[in-house]
């Protein structure tokens, strides 16, 4: 049975060199041990600091760069809109250029069928003119052949004409 209970110069020896162990510890180990442990603790602090640090810029950037991606739309949206409006304008300033143009050329064309028409009809007058000359020539030709054709036709214009 003593190896199941120990004796008592077993426990005082143990108790001995449990406080001398303790006693060398602290010491000697327990100061370093501790400041190490402060150490740890303070860097781990900083750590965690710098990281919410960290998180707060990056949310920071995230909200500048959220803001300049907001800006470059309405840039965008703005430029759109411009051209669009220019492209718009240029459509109807080319519009407006060719209904001048249009009605420019309708005017020369209708003043040259006028012009062609005063002309056709100057023609066929003076075509009708010589055809009635000629008309009248062979008449004239014929019905006047004979002496006494002629002398008919005169006293005929002497009684229609009237001499006041």
């Amino acid at each position: 049975m003593d190896l199941v209970t120990p004796g008592i110069g077993l426990i005082f020896w143990q108790t001995i060199t449990f406080l001398i162990v303790l006693f060398l510890l602290s010491k000697f180990a327990w100061k370093p041990i501790m400041s190490s442990l402060r150490e740890r603790e303070s860097s781990i602090e900083n750590a965690l600091s710098m990281a919410e640090k960290a998180k707060l810029e990056m949310q920071e950037l995230k909200a500048g760069n959220e803001k300049l991606l907001a800006e470059a739309r309405a840039e965008r949206d703005r430029i759109l809109k411009d051209a669009s409006a220019a492209s718009n304008q240029m459509i109807e300033e080319a519009k407006a250029k060719a209904a001048d143009e249009s009605a420019r050329m309708v005017a020369a064309a209708r003043e040259a069928v006028a012009n062609e028409k005063r002309a056709a009809l100057t023609e066929i007058k003076n075509l009708a003119g010589s055809l009635s000359v000629e008309i009248a020539e062979q008449l004239l030709k014929r019905e006047l052949s004979d002496a006494t054709a002629q002398k008919q036709l005169v006293n005929d214009y002497m009684k229609e004409v009237t001499l006041n």
